[in-house]
């Protein structure tokens, strides 16, 4: 299931949305215009490896120092090809501003900056001894998705589903939507733990984490009802309010 298109508008622009996906567009051009040798480089100076924090030792790093820790931080901003890129970004675009427009532009880039450095560290944790480079925004965005689950459970997703050649389009609740992705990165990220054979590839766990903290921490950062604006008719659709209720 591919999402197209979410149904819950954002009355103002979704500044730090579009802020985040021009950086992350800026440093795959910067990436891909590195050559083959100094792109590697790069990659194990700025994109996340577990070992070298975990176990050092067995594979001959250095032990980390503080400033080597930065990677948590920055491999959020890096991706490993344009189909990577462009799928990040198209997820951060659709689920994005609704989750921005509820917590405000500051909350909102703290929160998503916060749910990247989690799901690095959930990662990390779950993949301590590889050498792996794991980089990609994926972590922080799963973070917008369940924020998005908690603040609009019943908001509906248009997703596209290809059967061979024919494009199927269907509505989905978010709750479903978003559901079905979470324990599918759930169940794929267990299976990895019990198969000897994973090496590296998808950084399930990172999806994992961020989602959760999405989900826990998203509807704390919200503004209070005696803070933020009172509700107004173009705040929802299909007679939903801006927190998911009828």
């Amino acid at each position: 299931m591919f999402p197209i298109r979410t149904s819950v508008p954002a009355r103002n622009p979704a500044l730090v949305t579009w802020i985040l996906i021009a950086v992350n567009c800026a440093v795959f051009l910067f990436e891909i215009g590195l050559d083959p040798s100094d792109q590697e480089s790069f990659f194990i100076r700025y994109a996340l490896i577990p070992a070298r924090y975990f176990a050092p030792e067995v594979h001959g790093l250095p032990a980390p120092s503080p400033v080597d820790y930065a990677p948590f931080f920055t491999n959020m901003f890096l991706h490993g090809g344009w189909l990577h890129l462009i799928v990040n970004m198209w997820t951060l675009w659709l689920f994005g501003p609704a989750v921005e427009d509820r917590l405000g532009s500051g909350r909102f880039l703290i929160f998503y900056l916060g749910c990247g450095m989690a799901a690095s560290a959930a990662h990390a944790l779950a993949n301590a001894t590889s050498v792996v480079p794991a980089l990609g925004a994926s972590g922080a965005i799963a973070g917008v998705m369940g924020c998005y689950l908690r603040l609009f459970p019943y908001a509906r997703v248009i997703v596209l589903v290809p059967i061979v050649f024919v494009p199927l389009f269907f509505e989905l609740h978010a709750v479903l939507y978003v559901g079905i992705w979470f324990v599918t990165q759930l169940l794929q990220g267990t299976a990895e733990i019990f198969s000897p054979a994973a090496t590296g590839g998808v950084a399930w766990w990172a999806h994992v984490g961020g989602f959760i903290v999405g989900f826990v921490v998203g509807s704390i950062l919200r503004p209070t009802l005696q803070r933020t604006r009172p509700y107004y008719p173009d705040q929802g659709v299909y007679g939903f309010t801006p927190h998911g209720h009828r």
